[in-house]
């Protein structure tokens, strides 16, 4: 068995009951102890745990002294590192306001994760026990068996912003996704006026439900609307930027002009900076999402408009799904899920403004 002889006493500051700890770690008081008082035979794995558990207090400590039922919710993710710190502080938004309740999240959050890696994860929540469960993986069968397991612990488990609408998840909360492809092939047909040419496309990964949504509806409202258009598909780069760009360098090539990006799955500055390098500049760019980047290409002129949805509504509709399931709000107080936003560089939401001003600034 490996093991590390952990921090020694007191190097690991921290002002939370070592129950609280515990709970947020989903381990036993005495790993706590073990760690905390720097014991040796502890695996640096839950050490580690352990460290992030404090952490994430940290961060929720104005939670800890506010009364209501607690529920301690898993937050499983795999997205790249931009858009999975969106889906954190969009959801630490919301916590104060979630009432009856006081939630309590544990984030496991990856750019990217094995079917086997997920699977594990939602076996370990089943074990040690959660409230409920945001999970954001593709849909494959596997993951769909995991959550039946977890319902059958009575572990409710809402996926968000990608769907697995064959499992026993109790809900989706997120964007509608053929509504999103449908107004992409509608903004890149007015775009370029007499629309012919190559539409390059890129999802992160095909089983990715949500995207795939996004790309089913896309292709066919170009096929109908638009058969001028041919697409040029540069998917399975993960939204991480290497992968990305070599995808777009591969499916582009040489010879092929650019019309126009629609781009479902992230990584955009990788895809500017690939088709910079072959000399092609699309007319028209769409994207998902109001994060950093975004924010900044769309000031620079480099992409023409986001498809944005509200991701604390989105979040706040997932915890009313598990308020419900453990009978905390009934179910007409669920909202609905956020719509579609067209934003361009006039017309950014202000509070996003004041979220990444300075760092547009930089």
């Amino acid at each position: 068995m490996n093991t590390s002889k952990t921090p020694q006493p007191g190097s690991m500051p921290h002002r939370f009951l070592m129950k609280e700890i515990a709970l947020q770690a989903g381990v036993g008081l005495a790993t706590v102890d073990r760690v905390l008082n720097g014991r040796s035979h502890v695996h640096e794995r839950t050490c580690q745990r352990v460290q992030h558990a404090i952490k994430e207090l940290e961060r929720q400590q104005f939670q800890l002294a506010t009364s209501g039922r607690k529920l301690i919710v898993d937050v499983l993710v795999e997205a790249p590192g931009r858009f999975s710190e969106e889906i954190r502080e969009a959801l630490e938004s919301e916590l104060p306001m979630l009432r009856p309740a006081v939630f309590r999240p544990r984030f496991a959050m990856h750019d990217t994760m094995t079917t086997a890696q997920v699977v594990a994860a939602l076996e370990s929540v089943g074990r040690r026990g959660s409230h409920g469960v945001f999970l954001k993986a593709r849909n494959v069968p596997e993951i769909a068996d995991a959550i039946a397991d977890l319902q059958q612990r009575g572990i409710p488990v809402v996926t968000i912003f990608t769907d697995i609408p064959g499992s026993a998840r109790i809900a989706y909360a997120g964007l509608d996704n053929r509504t999103a492809g449908a107004t992409a092939a509608y903004l890149i047909g007015q775009w370029l006026g007499r629309p012919q040419g190559h539409v390059l496309i890129t999802m992160s990964d095909s089983c990715f439900r949500g995207e795939e949504e996004r790309a089913a509806v896309f292709r066919g409202e170009l096929r109908r609307r638009y058969p001028n258009l041919t697409l040029v598909d540069a998917s399975g780069g993960h939204g991480l930027d290497a992968q990305t760009e070599e995808r777009v360098r591969i499916a582009v090539g040489r010879k092929r002009e650019i019309a126009a990006v629609y781009s479902m799955g992230g990584g955009n500055v990788a895809i500017l900076r690939a088709l910079h390098a072959m000399k092609k500049t699309p007319s028209c760019f769409i994207a998902h999402d109001l994060d950093r980047d975004n924010i900044r290409l769309l000031r620079n002129g480099q992409i023409s408009a986001v498809l944005h949805h509200d991701l604390r509504q989105d979040l706040r509709n997932a915890c009313h799904q598990i308020m419900y399931f453990h009978k905390l709000l009934p179910v007409s107080a669920i909202g609905d899920s956020s719509s579609v936003v067209v934003v361009t560089p006039v017309n950014i939401p202000q509070y996003i403004d004041r979220r990444f001003g300075k760092a547009q600034q930089d």
